[in-house]
């Protein structure tokens, strides 16, 4: 069972790494105890990696979903454009896309990822074509996973916590237990720090304690 309200508000403040939530700051900020001092975390930044890591690992564990197009994407392909997606139907079919031929010369998309609705379906298929031909199914995944991550961090700032939310404790208390339990939880999607430490000796040092 998870902890009450009270049992957080009791804890010591070395109980956790991030420690024991005590307020909310310009609606953007937590303000938490722990073992070294204070804690300040950016509770967009800190929420966005939370949610970013969440769906990152639940289309891990799934094969990548196809939508078919309604009016499939047409394009002239180059001869080694068609052969490569006759040639490499299974490759493209595990990366959420169907191209076939239409007629000499030119490929028609018929599906896409379903977790990239937004992408140009000529422009990824000729990008997929192209690395399949150039280095193979492993070459292609990686683009793939490259477009597939850039969406997911998009998703992940529509749905990550917005400043200026109020947060009662148990839930600022939350934020941190899920961080402590997020990988790269230190840095948001774009690389800005999530949390800041500013230690007991610095809190001295500004207030000339113990001179």
């Amino acid at each position: 069972m998870g902890q009450s309200s009270a049992d957080l508000a009791n804890a010591a403040p070395g109980s956790w790494p991030l420690g024991r939530a005590l307020a909310q700051l310009a609606g953007a900020f937590v303000l938490a105890e722990n073992a070294q001092g204070l804690v300040v975390v950016d509770m967009h930044a800190a929420h966005e990696r939370i949610v970013y890591e969440r769906l990152k690992t639940t289309m891990a564990q799934a094969e990548m979903p196809a939508q078919p197009l309604l009016i499939p994407a047409t394009f002239a392909a180059t001869p080694t454009e068609v052969a490569t997606a006759e040639a490499a139907t299974e490759a493209l079919a595990a990366l959420g896309l169907e191209v076939t031929p239409l007629s000499p010369g030119v490929l028609a998309v018929r599906s896409m990822p379903a977790a990239l609705p937004d992408a140009d379906p000529v422009a990824l298929a000729r990008a997929v074509l192209a690395d399949l031909a150039e280095g193979g199914p492993d070459e292609a995944r990686h683009l793939v996973q490259r477009a597939r991550d850039e969406l997911l961090a998009t998703m992940a700032c529509h749905g990550a916590v917005r400043a200026n939310r109020q947060l009662t404790l148990a839930e600022m208390n939350a934020l941190l237990r899920d961080m402590e339990r997020t990988d790269r939880a230190d840095q948001c999607n774009h690389g800005r720090p999530t949390w800041r430490q500013v230690t007991l000796k610095e809190l001295d040092g500004l207030f000339l304690r113990g001179r």
